[in-house]
């Protein structure tokens, strides 16, 4: 990589420092300056090669691993970062010590850039904290997502975070979603075991459905609230695959409101004129071991308030049937 005229082949061996990391992860480090769309897509065309091999964008690296990154232009100083736009977004901490961070992501956020996203919630936090010697996502939500989201201080606090939710029983990681689907669901508790596989759509763009070939997902679903066309539900996630609750709900039948990409499309765009702009999901409760202390850790981020008003006005025009009248502020 070189910032003159000159392009050169790079290769360069993974320290301790590297040790665990996701492939992009490492090389939006190492590639400081450009396009995080733009190193995706040296990865995914096979330009990166580990060990002489393709990899994946979120293939783990180990201690003496050799990278070959192909000649790369840095961008000029200032691009391809948050700017000074992103240091304005509000990302509130919900819990903050020496080995872990716990902020409550806004909706329309993404958690990093790339695919055509100049910036997300960890340039933002890199832009915001420049002291701060080390910041990395230890896990991930939608863009479209609100609510709680990981962010490990130190490199043990972070690995000791992936190995948690690597393992499918979350190894004591209790991970609770709020959602309002179309539809009136009538089970208060339902335990959803559906295997999912990502696929690539027409459009190009990354999709997950419902497939035996798929791998082993599962969600406990509980009723909190029901009204004659929507339901209130909460979501237990017992795997972390990409879009399993929304993929989940849809199969059954309950799409959640305001997906853009799994839900009711026509019933979408009749929310966006009303009262609802966009995906009710809400990561809402977590209950975990500390990754240093292990000590348990329980944490919440209450309903955004433009999730809070549509309920209120869902309420004043649609009868509840279910349980008490549901309080926004009193889950």
């Amino acid at each position: 990589m070189t910032e003159s005229g000159k392009k050169t082949v790079s290769k360069i061996a993974v320290e301790e420092d590297g040790r665990n990391q996701r492939l992009d992860n490492f090389l939006f480090k190492w590639c400081k300056g450009v396009p995080k769309s733009h190193v995706l897509r040296i990865i995914r065309s096979g330009e990166v090669r580990v060990n002489g091999k393709r990899a994946s964008v979120s293939g783990r690296l180990q201690v003496g691993d050799i990278l070959r990154i192909p000649p790369i232009r840095l961008a000029a100083p200032g691009t391809g970062d948050a700017g000074d736009a992103g240091c304005h977004i509000p990302l509130p901490a919900v819990y903050e010590d020496d080995a872990l961070l716990v902020i409550d992501k806004p909706s329309g956020v993404a958690v990093h850039g790339g695919s055509g996203v100049s910036f997300g919630v960890i340039e933002v936090l890199r832009k915001q904290r420049p002291q701060a010697k080390f910041l990395e996502l230890a896990h991930r939500l939608d863009r479209e997502t609100s609510g709680l989201l990981l962010i490990g201080k130190k490199r043990a606090a972070l690995t000791a975070l992936h190995e948690m939710f690597r393992e499918e029983t979350g190894r004591g990681v209790d991970k609770r979603y709020l959602l309002l689907v179309r539809g009136r669901w009538m089970n208060p508790r339902r335990d959803v075991k559906l295997p999912l596989l990502k696929y690539l759509a027409n459009d190009g763009e990354r999709r997950v459905r419902v497939s035996p070939e798929g791998k082993a997902s599962r969600t406990i679903f509980r009723l909190m609230a029901r009204w004659e066309n929507f339901s209130l539900l909460e979501a237990e996630l017992k795997t972390g695959r990409t879009h399993q609750i929304r993929v989940h709900c849809a199969h059954l039948g309950f799409p959640i409101a305001g997906d853009g990409k799994y839900g009711d499309f026509e019933l979408n765009r009749t929310l966006q004129k009303t009262a609802l702009k966009r995906l009710f999901l809400h990561a809402w409760k977590i209950r975990m071991p500390h990754p240093a202390t292990g000590e348990t850790l329980a944490l919440e981020s209450p309903l955004p308030v433009t999730l809070e008003k549509f309920l209120e006005r869902l309420s004043a025009f649609e009868q509840q049937d279910y349980g008490q009248t549901f309080r926004p502020s009193g889950l």
